[in-house]
Formats: structure tokens, sequence, C-alpha cells
């Protein structure tokens, strides 16, 4: 099976590199990390000191891991802790963020060879595996080559969930790998039950990002950034964050009537990708609006929209928001993570498609936190702003619920510390 897997991923490799060129070095101006992703820029480990390897998609798990590995580094100073991740931007963000990580990489091409030199150079103890990323020869490898591999803050969505009962067989044997399962919710606990993984190395932890840490923002420096980006007193401002492709429009029609109602309303508008701010600015200019980026913003410019394009700024817009609003959710992508609005107490809204955080959407909705906004009607209400009281309510009950999710980072540390003492 395997040696199949790996016929298909270099065919695979093969057939796709002029798309990924093109989507990677001219559209984004990304590298393609080949010679990373090989191991030939790897460092090898100096020293007998016990060490972990930690793997991370993207920016999200990047930065849901943060308070984790502070705590693991307090409590295990003499530790070596290893990073990769695999986007560009997981990378910048891994090594902006985490100060207590002593080598990040991008993770290798999943062949055997290019894996076991990884596993040679790196000497791990133990594997530890962010979310739902599994690399079949990666899992195999790390099986074979340390303590044990946990899998933390592990999630299935409804569209991998049916994925992998189609290939049953196959998804069973590269999960067998894995030691245990540090699972979000019983519902993910249930749904790996159902594929076949056996339920006594599955345990519900909670979420690790529902224990993020984020900047405490008093009055006056909420206030300083208001005033960086003009928005003047008495404005009532909607943050839009992670919106994907074909979310634009429907905001922005919904927008601009509420705004016929309202003319103190102020949108601040955050592609997913910053480099699709040349494409968002297009559609904004399409309606009778102001439109300003967020790094074109001088002293006394006027603006309708604000199009968010930089990076790492959207959770403190978030804080200087009236209201929420959840990209990537009006369309079949799957959401985006709710909870740093909640963090600052923010009423929230997003779309009907929130796979990727089914159930904690379900939690906040429930709550009286959340409310899903389905169509026009239901956008142009959010923007509305007619009941002031009740969405102050929303955000405080946001906030709450937000502590409530709260205890995983402990499970995790256990159970890290159990696999390193495993011999």
């Amino acid at each position: 099976m395997y040696g199949l897997y790996s016929i298909l991923l270099l065919f695979s490799l093969i057939v796709y590199f002029p798309i990924y060129f093109v989507r990677s070095c001219i559209i984004r101006r990304e590298g393609l990390r080949f010679r990373q992703r090989c191991g030939f820029l790897l460092k090898k480990k100096s020293s007998q000191k016990r060490s972990i390897w930690i793997h991370a998609v993207s920016v999200g798990e990047v930065l849901s891991l943060q308070h984790l590995i502070v705590l693991i580094k307090q409590k295990h100073p003499d530790w070596i802790i290893q990073f990769s991740c695999l986007t560009d931007t997981g990378f910048r963000i891994a090594k902006e963020k985490l100060k207590d990580v002593d080598d990040i990489f991008f993770v290798p091409l999943d062949f055997r060879l290019i894996v076991s030199k990884f596993f040679r150079y790196l000497k791990p103890d133990v594997f530890i595996l962010a979310e739902s990323e599994f690399w079949p020869n990666l899992l195999r490898e790390a099986d074979r080559k340390t303590n044990g591999v946990l899998l933390i803050n592990g999630r299935i969505s409804s569209r991998s969930f049916r994925r992998y009962q189609k290939v049953r067989f196959l998804i069973n044997r590269i999960l067998s790998h894995i030691s245990l399962f540090l699972v979000q919710t019983k519902r993910d606990k249930k749904m790996l039950e159902e594929i076949g993984v056996d339920p006594n190395v599955i345990r519900v932890a909670g979420n690790l990002k529902a224990e993020i840490e984020l900047p405490i923002l008093e009055q006056q420096e909420i206030e300083k950034l208001q005033g960086s980006v003009n928005i003047p007193e008495g404005a009532k401002v909607i943050v839009a964050g992670s919106v994907r492709k074909g979310e634009e429009e429907l905001l922005l029609k919904a927008f601009s009537c509420a705004r016929e109602e309202n003319q103190e309303l102020l949108l601040i508008l955050a592609p997913r990708h910053p480099d699709r701010t040349n494409e968002v600015e297009k559609i904004c200019q399409k309606y009778p609006l102001g439109i300003l980026r967020r790094t074109g913003v001088y002293s006394g410019a006027e603006w309708d929209v604000l199009i968010l394009d930089t990076l790492g700024e959207l959770a403190k817009f978030y804080a200087l928001s009236d209201v929420a609003f959840v990209g990537g959710s009006l369309v079949p992508w799957g959401g985006h993570n709710l909870l740093e609005p909640a963090y600052y107490a923010k009423p929230i809204f997003f779309g009907p498609h929130m796979d990727n955080f089914a159930h904690l959407s379900e939690i906040f909705v429930e709550a009286g936190a959340a409310r899903i906004v389905k169509n026009k009607a239901d956008l142009v209400r959010m923007f509305s702003l007619q009941d002031e009281t009740e969405y102050l309510e929303m955000g405080q009950k946001a906030k709450s619920t937000l502590l409530s999710l709260q205890g995983a980072t402990d499970k995790t540390l256990q159970a890290i510390d159990s696999l390193m003492d495993t011999q």
C-alpha cells in the first residue's frame, strides 16, 4: 500500500507541478521549498537532550499551539522542541510567535527515504501532530522511530469523514500508527470510532484554540488604533474576517443596503489571503462606497470599506469592532476560527457552512453568543445593528462560552509527559 501511495504521490507532483508553481511562485510569490522539504537544509540534533517534534499545517494551527509550547518549555526547559509546518504563512507566523521553539522547518515531502532522513537527523522521542493532517509515510516512520505518536486538538470534519468512510481500510492502516488521539469533541471521537479506530486510544480533551491568549487592549489602545485608521467617533464598525472568494459580493450588497439607513456604518474587510487584495479591491469598486487599503491609510482619509491587507492584525480589529463576521462560511469552505472575536466579547455572526468548526459553532449558537446568517436579509440585519443592547449581551455570552471551553492544555501536557516516559 505504501509503495503504491508513493508512486501516486510522485505522479501527482509531476502532473501538478506547473499549477503548483504558478499558484505558489507567481500568484502568491512564495517559494516551492523543495530543498527544505527534501532535508537538504536540515540541522542535525547536536545533543542528547530529550526532544519532541510538533507538526502543524498553517496559521490557525500554529497560533493554537502558542500557549501549549510555552508551558512545555516552562515545565521541561531542557527539552528540545522541533516544529514543522506546511505553508509559507504558517512558517512566518511560527518564526514570529513561537519563541520557545528550538528549530522551525518545513514538513518533509512524504516519501519514505526523505522522511527517514528527517527522523535520523532530528531524533525526536515523541512525534506530535496537530488537528487532522495525516501523511502516511510520516506517520509510519514516526511510529517506528519514536516512543509514540500523539494527535492533539484532533478534529474530523463532515467532509473528511465521508471521504474516510469510502477508504476505511486504508485510513485505518494509516491511523493505526497514532498511539493516542486527543480530540476536541465527543462528535470527533464518535466519527473516529465509526471509521474503525480503537475507542481505548481516543480521549476527548477539548479545544486548544479555546485557550488563546491575545493582547488585552485597554480603551486608550483601542482609541489609538481607531485613530490610526481614521475611524470617526460614533461610527459603528463591522469586521468581516478571513473572507473567502465569493463572499465579498454578498457582504458588500448587504452592507450597501444597510448604509442607506445608517451612514455611520463602516466595514473592515479582511481577505483570508492578503494576496487577493487587488481582486477584492476591484469587487469593492463596483459599489458607491469609499474604499481604502489598510496600508494606504493617510491622515484625514475617509472610507466606508477598509481592506485589511496586512498579516497578524485581524485580532486587534476584532477588538475594536461592534460586530464580528467569520468568513469562509457563506460559501462551502467550512468556516474559520470564531474564538478571536469571542475573546474580545464581540457578537459573532457566520454563514451556514461551518463544517470545520461544527461543534464549536453549535455551542455558541445554542448559548446565544452567535447567529447564523443565511441570506441577504440576514446580512442586512447583521449590519444594521438594530438592537445594540442585545448585541452587547451576545458579546458577553461569547466571552463566557469561550471560558467554559478551556482545559485542553492540561490534558495535552499530561499525554505528552506520558508518552515521553514510555521506553
